[in-house]
């Protein structure tokens, strides 16, 4: 299929009228309103076949997980979602590779109010490129340079589903028939967490209330807590016996590849946030209102980097620390 083809069946399956867009699809560029009072709040992320979703994942699925992604950026910073660009990078114009794609898309963005405003196409080896654009009242964004001496750390849902719905995609996994043959519906949870991601929006707003600090979990909790705690000066200790798992998580792990799992792996997009002792109860109440689960898991602290503890209170070694695009 001819390039403006494919445009216009991504346009047409994604529709999302909003009355900010003066301008969308079809012009050189889109011209938007942003509302008094407010912050633009920018996020980018692109996803590469192989590296950010399996070979062979299903077009819908990509579609979902490629906005989602984004939209967890824009929840880490309390923001709320309104348009989007899309730069879809295709082997070739397949025509139902596409309109799965953007049913995907379309599903997230229509749940999240999200209209695509613009974007691009081009022929090469698949790659897709979401940036997103949301709104917050003018100052208060979240950061990752609010965390204080004597927080508290929490992060929303469960950690580790998504790096063990990969494991259970891998077919060089030493357990990998084991994974298949798993009780109905336990594997499959697992690769939906992967493939399907909840960006936490609805928390995010509450975030914005009495966090210190936010960040979302993309490349593992320790990495990225890691990095609040760079940008806001700080340690953190982490208290591995409070990490919530999901029941599927628990059936098909042991203890210690659970951990790595939980404290490692990547794609989670749960939120990490901290809270002073003052607001911690609060947000907490506020929190499980929006359903998802909220959880204290450890201490800011005096220092640098992140440390975690076992239940006797012994630093647990971690064979790597989170995902990095570079590393060796």
């Amino acid at each position: 299929m001819a390039e403006f083809g494919l445009i216009e069946r991504i346009r047409t399956r994604t529709a999302v009228d909003r009355a900010d867009v003066r301008v969308g699809i079809g012009d050189d560029g889109a011209v938007l309103s942003v509302p008094a009072g407010h912050d633009l709040v920018v996020s980018v992320d692109t996803l590469v076949d192989g590296v950010h979703f399996p070979a062979r994942t299903d077009a819908a699925d990509v579609g979902w997980k490629a906005l989602a992604v984004n939209l967890s950026d824009l929840a880490a910073m309390g923001a709320t979602p309104a348009w989007a660009t899309l730069a879809l990078t295709l082997p070739d114009g397949n025509g139902t590779w596409v309109d799965a794609f953007a049913d995907g898309f379309a599903a997230l963005a229509r749940e999240s109010k999200l209209a695509l405003v613009g974007g691009d196409t081009t022929r090469g080896p698949l790659s897709i490129t979401v940036a997103v654009h949301g709104f917050v009242p003018e100052g208060r964004a979240l950061l990752r340079s609010g965390a204080r001496v004597g927080d508290r750390i929490f992060v929303t849902g469960t950690l580790g589903d998504a790096a063990a719905g990969l494991a259970c995609l891998d077919a060089r996994h030493p357990r990998g028939v084991e994974f298949f043959n798993a009780p109905a519906g336990t594997r499959e949870a697992l690769i939906s967490r992967l493939n399907r991601p909840t960006p936490r929006l609805a928390q995010g707003l509450e975030l914005r209330d009495g966090a210190s600090a936010a960040i979302d979990i993309s490349d593992g909790l320790v990495a990225d807590l890691g990095h609040l705690c760079a940008a806001s000066g700080v340690g953190a200790v982490i208290d591995a016996s409070h990490l919530p798992a999901s029941a599927a998580l628990f059936a098909l792990f042991g203890e210690s590849e659970r951990r790595v799992l939980q404290l490692c792996g990547g794609d989670d997009y749960e939120l990490c946030f901290t809270a002073s002792d003052l607001h911690a109860d609060a947000l907490v109440s506020a929190l499980s209102r929006t359903g998802g689960g909220v959880t204290c898991i450890g201490r800011i602290v005096e220092g640098a980097g992140v440390s975690v503890l076992d239940e006797n209170g012994a630093e647990i070694p971690l064979p790597r620390r989170g995902w990095d695009h570079f590393s060796a």
